[in-house]
């Protein structure tokens, strides 16, 4: 990264916003379940995908790809269904559904299996996706979300939130090919978020990749409690902690976040001929 960035209220994103992704390798659409699900990837080596939270798109990463790329990793990024340039049907958001959207960008990119970096909803997105096809997942970095109702705080909104929301707002304006569809996207993934994926210990023993269970100090949404229950309940999963930080901790301090996300993935051991594979 080129420069160190701490912008713990968000200020900075309010007037620079995030930093643009480099030009990628490769970007289009993969068509899954009367969807269209934008992505793009960058650099080459060990894939990683990045699955952004619930009302962004994958901009968001600005911070973390080049991260990623330098590390000697492929970033791969992608829009959640009907977020940032991806379309959706009018079912409801389920984190399965999203889960085959993700699985459909891997197939487009002919990638068999990934390390997965997930921020609130993306976190869950890729929890479902590697208890449903552990084949395809070579690891979780959770990051900030819940996997039933009883881990949320009640809701409190903090100058860092409404400066969030500004930016999602205006970004989905930019990007999404529906126009005036922020509203109902945004109350129909609140009604994904508050029953799903409703994970007990049981559906949380299932789960045989590598996860971090991790969490902001200062989280806004999710208790500390629970994302260690959920790092006590996955088979050798890990809980950390980071420092100073908030739900948007890939944002208010990135290096800290990265220092920690790139760890994790230096962890993983690498699967012999998996990585590179190509379907």
């Amino acid at each position: 990264m080129s420069a160190y960035i701490q912008d713990d209220d968000l200020a900075h994103l309010t007037t620079h916003g995030v930093p643009s992704f480099p030009t990628p390798a490769t970007s289009g659409y993969a068509s899954n379940e009367n969807a269209r699900i934008w992505y793009a990837s960058f650099g080459a080596g060990p894939p990683v995908i990045l699955l952004h939270g619930g009302l962004g798109n994958a901009g968001n990463w600005g911070y973390q790809v080049p991260a990623l790329v330098e590390a000697g990793y492929t970033a791969i990024a992608i829009d959640s269904r009907g977020q940032g340039r991806s379309t959706r049907d009018a079912r409801p958001y389920s984190y399965e559904l999203m889960a085959s959207d993700t699985r459909a960008v891997m197939d487009a990119l002919g990638i068999a299996k990934a390390r997965f970096v997930g921020w609130s909803d993306g976190a869950d997105i890729a929890l479902v996706l590697s208890r449903q096809t552990p084949d395809r997942s070579a690891g979780v970095f959770f990051f900030a979300c819940n996997v039933d109702s009883t881990g949320t705080k009640p809701f409190q909104s903090s100058i860092a939130i409404e400066r969030i929301y500004s930016h999602h707002v205006k970004d989905y304006e930019a990007l999404s090919p529906v126009v005036g569809g922020f509203e109902a996207m945004r109350d129909d993934l609140g009604v994904m978020q508050a029953g799903q994926p409703n994970y007990g210990p049981e559906q949380l023993r299932e789960i045989a990749v590598p996860v971090w269970s991790v969490l902001g100090e200062h989280d806004e949404f999710i208790e500390r409690e629970h994302a260690e229950y959920i790092a006590r309940s996955i088979p050798g999963a890990r809980f950390v902690l980071l420092p100073d930080v908030s739900h948007f901790a890939p944002l208010q301090r990135p290096e800290a976040f990265n220092r920690v996300m790139l760890e994790f993935l230096r962890q993983l051991a690498p699967a012999a001929g998996v990585d590179q594979n190509r379907r």
